[in-house]
């Protein structure tokens, strides 16, 4: 349910489970959303402790929401494939290489004589046929658009233009550790921004191979990427990358339980206490040399951390009818005693559908502490009791939504006031007292 309609997900497992993994993808997904089992190359080497045969690589399954809704990004044609394009005819079209010129034979295949340039006559091989039509053949004869060697004398082929082909070429299968990177790469990529956090993971995965896997998909520049076991905060390294590298401005969500790290380990005794500690410096470090390598570039690398909790408000225990006299100094405030500020601020954002990665300041009118969120979207004040002066000025600057506490105003005729002013101030501001 969370994926958009074009979204797609990629999914890490080795060998123990791919086969439970994808029978569980089958079922959640459908099988005709299905895209890929790709092969990631992992290690460059053997383990000689391995008892059988050491495993290189890892899978990683690629499931769309809706495969028809959903196309890969062709790749970029590397140095190798740049490679078979040449000119020998200084044909004015550009480089160009050469494909076969026949098929496998049909009831009404083509089949005639081609004559070459140095006068040598060729028919189709046995169970073949001429892939054109003899009106077309003509017609890529009379184009240049045949080739029969540099002497004239070889079996013909037809010329394909680099210029006229798809601007790239669709991905495959295979993931080498020269082009994504390996696990060992990922953990001398994770130290040399963290130093002292010695082996706190021991399969990482480079941020290579993340920027390999986000390559295969066709990004609007403001897409959400959202990485559902963060680690170490790889996926977040590799799209601040990818933001730097072309402008982008794609978002990420990391989510990660605060798995506690060993009192023992390194990374306990270089101060990180939990796996989410490391993947937030991580993100700082990765965003400050990013940022430092691409000094002409804008580059956004601001986050923010947020933590699960249950409600800002207080628990309710008993019915009205089960209070007692003895019991209403439970009821004096409806906000759990330890929530602060921002807990409150959030807590509106999330009740009203509003996106939390939005700027906000704070400042200070007649000593109350003043919250703005996205110029003006809401404006939210907790201090007790609030003076008026402070509530004109809020509605003055006419929020689209304004927010209180209870505790905020002295009395029930002091919360009826605050009505009052807003509805003569900024009559089209929304009001929400907790």
């Amino acid at each position: 349910n969370l994926l958009r309609d074009d979204g797609v997900i990629f999914i890490s497992i080795d060998d123990n489970e791919v086969d439970n993994l994808k029978k569980l993808c089958n079922e959640v997904f459908g099988e005709e959303n299905f895209v890929s089992q790709q092969i990631w190359e992992k290690k460059f080497a053997p383990q000689n402790d391995d008892k059988y045969i050491t495993a290189v690589h890892d899978y990683i399954l690629i499931y769309a929401k809706s495969k028809e809704n959903w196309k890969p990004r062709l790749q970029e044609r590397t140095g190798a494939a740049l490679e078979k394009f040449k000119n020998p005819d200084n044909d004015e079209r550009g480089v160009w290489t050469s494909g076969d010129l026949t098929s496998k034979t049909k009831a009404t295949g083509h089949s005639y004589v081609i004559v070459s340039p140095s006068g040598k006559e060729f028919y189709p091989p046995e169970g073949r046929q001429w892939a054109p039509s003899y009106e077309t053949y003509l017609k890529l004869k009379q184009e240049n658009r045949l080739w029969f060697g540099e002497k004239g004398d070889n079996v013909p082929r037809q010329k394909q233009f680099l210029s006229e082909i798809q601007a790239g070429v669709v991905p495959t299968t295979l993931m080498p550790y020269a082009e994504c990177g390996h696990n060992q790469e990922a953990k001398k990529e994770l130290i040399s921004l963290l130093p002292g956090i010695g082996n706190a993971f021991e399969t990482p995965k480079p941020s290579r191979l993340l920027r390999k896997l986000l390559g295969l998909v066709n990004f609007d520049f403001n897409d959400i990427i959202l990485d559902f076991f963060s680690g170490s905060a790889t996926t977040a390294h590799a799209v601040m990358q990818l933001n730097a590298e072309d402008g982008g401005r794609r978002r990420f969500i990391m989510v990660q339980l605060p798995e506690v790290c060993g009192e023992k380990s390194e990374a306990y005794k270089a101060g990180y206490k939990n796996i989410c500690e490391i993947g937030k410096e991580r993100i700082r470090r990765a965003a400050k040399k990013i940022a430092t390598d691409n000094p002409d570039k804008p580059f956004d690398g601001g986050f923010r951390v947020f933590k699960l909790a249950d409600t800002n408000m207080t628990d309710v225990f008993y019915s009205a009818g089960e209070y007692d006299q003895g019991m209403l100094d439970q009821l004096v405030s409806n906000i759990k005693p330890d929530r602060t500020d921002l807990d409150l601020l959030f807590g509106c954002l999330l009740e009203w559908g509003l996106p939390l990665s939005m700027p906000y300041t704070s400042e200070k009118i007649e000593g109350c502490t003043v919250h703005t969120y996205n110029d003006g979207d809401l404006i939210a004040c907790f201090d007790e009791n609030i003076p008026d002066t402070v509530i004109k000025e809020i509605a003055k600057r006419q929020p689209l939504r304004a927010v209180f506490r209870d505790s905020s105003f002295a009395d029930s005729p002091a919360k009826i006031n605050v009505g009052e002013i807003f509805k003569m101030l900024a009559p089209d501001t929304k009001v929400k007292v907790l």
